[in-house]
């Protein structure tokens, strides 16, 4: 069985870099005692370097986006490869936030394929905006899914990771609730079908689908026993050192 992955996205927090370092060390420390968890923290372009100096096996380092170019006349764009010189291990694609700035899927495939080609792990969030009653939600995941994984070979679909971030569960939605563990475990199963569908039940066995959406250190245990979540994509809890290292904690004592 492979191990839970925690991943921390600190958005637009901390201020500072002293702040973001201070943060990052106390979560490391408290990782390193959680053996059987994957941890990893996505920080802002600015703190990558320094932070990648200071990540490793207990605590891995992860960006928030990337460009989809490898290089060129881009300004503003950082590059998987430049990501990858930071020691950064995973890369967040998709997140609704960056959709919401008009991101497409056939855009996202492109940074999904370039984190692959930089020998990093993409992080392709999906989720839907609204749950309907009439199943359209579903259809909503799988188009996501069928697009922005639609540039890379079979095999390759092993390398990446899914997280689930329903869009009306996210604290900063207006007007949002809360999801249940029976609403990502719904998904969860739904994901996998649709990826087994694409990549073969055996490549799809493989990918780590890991839930998001306001997730913390008090419903975690839900998402992860009941919502069978192979981990958590936690925003705000993440950034408070002692709430993200309960969560490490909480999935670290799962049998």
């Amino acid at each position: 069985m492979q191990k839970k992955l925690i991943i921390g996205n600190w958005k637009m927090h901390p201020r500072t870099l002293g702040e973001a370092r201070k943060n990052f060390l106390a979560v490391k420390k408290e990782a390193a005692a959680c053996k059987n968890v994957d941890a990893a923290i996505a920080a802002p372009f600015t703190y990558l370097l320094e932070l990648g100096k200071i990540s490793g096996a207990a605590l891995a380092l992860a960006a928030q986006n990337v460009s989809s170019e490898k290089e060129g006349p881009h300004t503003g764009e950082i590059s998987a490869g430049m990501l990858a010189a930071t020691k950064v291990k995973y890369v967040i694609v998709g997140h609704s936030e960056r959709r919401a700035l008009g991101e497409t899927n056939d855009f996202i495939a492109q940074k999904v394929r370039a984190v692959l080609a930089a020998h990093m792990t993409p992080v392709l969030c999906v989720g839907e905006i609204e749950r309907d009653t009439g199943m359209f939600y579903l259809s909503a995941v799988k188009t996501q899914l069928e697009e922005c994984l639609a540039l890379i070979p079979k095999n390759a679909v092993v390398r990446v990771v899914v997280a689930y971030e329903p869009v009306w569960a996210i604290s900063s939605t207006p007007g949002h609730r809360d999801a249940t563990p029976e609403d990502a475990l719904e998904m969860r199963i739904y994901i996998q079908k649709v990826l087994a569908d694409m990549f073969g039940h055996a490549n799809a066995d493989k990918v780590r689908v890991l839930y998001g959406g306001s997730v913390d250190e008090k419903n975690a245990l839900g998402f992860l026993i009941a919502g069978r979540a192979d981990g958590l994509l936690p925003g705000k809890a993440s950034l408070t050192p002692k709430r993200f290292a309960a969560i490490l904690k909480l999935a670290n004592n799962l049998k």
